[in-house]
Parts: structure tokens; C-alpha cells; sequence
């Protein structure tokens, strides 16, 4: 019996049963066990049968850096986003779909910085992964192109990346804008102001631009109606103080994202953000609790992130084929704090 199971002799730490081992346990060459190990069907029964008992007997695991080496195909992808410390439910479909297609995921979070986005999505490269889905923040994403030479498949997730060509699944931010700001023309509304993220963000610049194009669309004036920024209380806080307590307050407010939806709610507090007709872009946690329950314009997370592994498994398979765009539009979910009148 072969002593690859009862350690190294020293205290340290076991040896691992490499392929020697079994060839040795089963009295075969090493080759027979090598033709065992990646299913060769040309092995005769007697010999394939003597290899898996070794197999067994050492609880050998095949070497998967070798295999990797040999195809140049890891089985893993890795995924850069804002956050995975929170409820993401497009990172949830992402995994569920890596899974069903026989992949590992790999996720980090970017935290919303550049340097951070840049340094996790180098470090993912240098791994070698299959490939790799990215939630892009940063002004300009030139630095991967060498890798995309090479042939590394990148996916973009919620908005293009800049500075390099690659497939892209995103939100429908115009029409979603839009849908939210008719909406409340329903109820009467006509003084509608817009908080939003800043516009640095490709997601937060597109969303602005929406719905002053909305304003636009309705003879209305920008003035003291359209507030893009940072998303802090003190920030939206003077956005509210501005659109809702002005010489011509607003009825109504859109908010242009999950973030923005929240700082709003607790700046405004239960009763102030009763009384005024909301809509929210995005889902956001325990809508359904708040009074009145929160009409929002949700994204379809679950597809968008399932969209982005399609991408992802659709260029390693074919990395010649054109870079595609895919657009998911959003629905409207009717709950009541949209549905206040005037």
C-alpha cells in the first residue's frame, strides 16, 4: 500500500496522492493512469477498473492547474461590481447561471472606486479566468484593451465601458425615466423634480439627461426642478429643500436610483414623504411596507445579469463575433405613493 495517505513523515502537513502514486497502487503505468484520469475510452475495463480502485483507495483529485495548462480553460469567470456586501440581486443570477453552465464565479467589489475597479479587474486578467463580467464605474477602461487582444472576454453590466468595445447588457434609463415622469402627469402632477445620482455615471448621466428631456418635452422649465449629485443626506437634502419649498414647489418627485430612493425617504422622514406622489427608479427592499407602499420603475435584475453570462459564454465561444448591445426595458410597479394627485 501506497504511503501517499499517511502524510509526509514530518508532522507537517499530508502530501497529496499525485497520478505516480496511483499508477503505483494499481500496478499500471503511469501513462494508463494519465489515459484513466481524461476518460480515455480506449482503456481496456481491467486496467480502468484497477486505476479508479486506486483512485478511491488514495482519494486522489486530479490536478486542476495541469488540466488548466493543458486546455487553456479554467471553468471560472469573475464578476466586478459596485457592491457585494448588499442585496445584488443581478451578481444572485449571475452565480445561478455561472452554475448552470458549469462555471465558478469569482465576485469583488469595486466600492464605487476607480483605482479599486482597476486594480481588481488587472489582478482577474493576470488569473486567467474564462472571463470576466464588470459593473464599470471608471472614466476610461483603455488599459484592458491588450487583454482583449489576447483574448480575454469582457462583459459590461447596467453601462458600457469607455474607452474599449465590448458586449454590453444595461437598463432602458431613458424609457424607465420616462415611464416614471407620465406617470404622475396622470395624477395631475406638473411641477415634478428629479433627485438623482451624479452624472459622472454613465447610468446617472443618461437618467438626468431623461428626464430634463421629459421637462423639456412638457414645456416645463429646468429651474430648481433637476438635482443629479452625490448621494449623501446633506446633498439631497438640499436638493428637497430647493425643489419642494421654492416659489413654485414641486407635487411630485422622481428619484434616480435604489440609493437616492432611501437618502430621500429618510431626509424627508414618514410623514413629509406621504404626503408627496414618488416614484422611484429601481426596486427597492420592503417597498411594500412603506405607507403608502413605493411605486417604482424596477429593473429586470435577474435578466440583466443572466443576459450578461449569455454575452460572457457567447464571445468565449465565437470571440470573433460582433460586439452586441442589449437593451432590457423596465416595468412599472403600481403600489400607490405615485398615484397621490395633486
Amino acid at each position: 500500500m501506497s504511503g501517499a495517505r499517511d502524510g509526509n513523515g514530518t508532522g507537517g502537513r499530508p502530501k497529496r496522492p499525485t497520478m505516480v502514486d496511483v499508477a503505483r497502487e494499481a500496478g499500471v503505468a503511469l501513462r494508463t493512469v494519465s489515459r484513466v484520469v481524461n476518460d480515455d475510452p480506449t482503456v481496456g475495463p481491467e486496467y480502468a477498473a484497477k486505476v479508479q480502485a486506486a483512485i478511491t483507495a488514495l482519494n486522489y483529485r486530479p490536478d486542476e492547474r495541469a488540466r488548466q495548462l493543458r486546455t487553456g480553460i479554467t471553468g471560472t469567470i469573475g464578476a466586478a461590481v459596485r457592491r457585494i456586501a448588499e442585496v445584488n440581486p443581478e451578481l444572485a443570477a449571475i452565480e445561478q447561471t455561472a452554475r448552470e453552465s458549469g462555471l465558478t464565479l469569482f465576485a469583488a467589489s469595486t466600492d464605487f472606486e476607480e483605482a479599486r475597479e482597476r486594480e481588481i479587474l488587472v489582478s482577474m486578467c493576470r488569473q486567467r479566468l474564462d472571463g470576466i463580467i464588470v459593473e464599470p464605474f471608471g472614466e476610461n477602461h483603455g488599459y484592458l484593451q491588450p487583454e482583449l487582444d489576447a483574448g480575454m472576454p469582457v462583459v459590461a453590466m447596467d453601462r458600457p465601458m469607455s474607452g474599449i468595445s465590448v458586449d454590453c447588457v444595461m437598463s432602458d434609463n431613458a424609457s424607465g425615466i420616462g415611464t416614471a415622469f407620465h406617470h404622475l402627469t396622470r395624477y395631475g402632477h406638473r411641477r415634478i423634480a428629479y433627485v438623482g445620482d451624479r452624472e459622472q455615471v454613465y447610468s446617472g448621466r443618461e437618467r438626468a439627461a431623461a428626464f430634463r428631456a421629459a421637462l423639456g418635452a412638457h414645456g416645463q422649465s429646468l429651474d430648481g426642478l433637476v438635482h443629479p449629485g452625490e448621494i449623501t443626506p446633506e446633498r439631497v437634502a438640499a436638493a428637497l429643500d430647493t425643489a419642494l419649498y421654492g416659489p413654485e414647489p414641486a407635487t411630485a418627485l422622481v428619484t434616480g436610483s435604489m440609493d437616492t430612493t432611501l437618502t430621500v425617504l429618510r431626509v424627508l422622514g414618514p410623514k413629509a414623504a406621504s404626503r408627496l406622489a414618488i416614484v422611484g427608479f429601481d426596486e427597492v427592499p420592503h417597498a411594500d411596507l412603506l405607507q403608502p407602499a413605493l411605486t417604482v420603475v424596477a429593473q429586470q435584475t435577474a435578466k440583466i445579469g443572466r443576459t450578461a453570462v449569455e454575452l460572457l459564454l457567447a464571445r468565449m465561444a465565437d470571440p470573433g463575433r460582433p460586439v452586441q448591445a442589449v437593451v432590457v426595458p423596465l416595468t412599472l410597479t403600481v403600489r400607490g405613493s405615485g398615484e397621490i394627485p395633486v
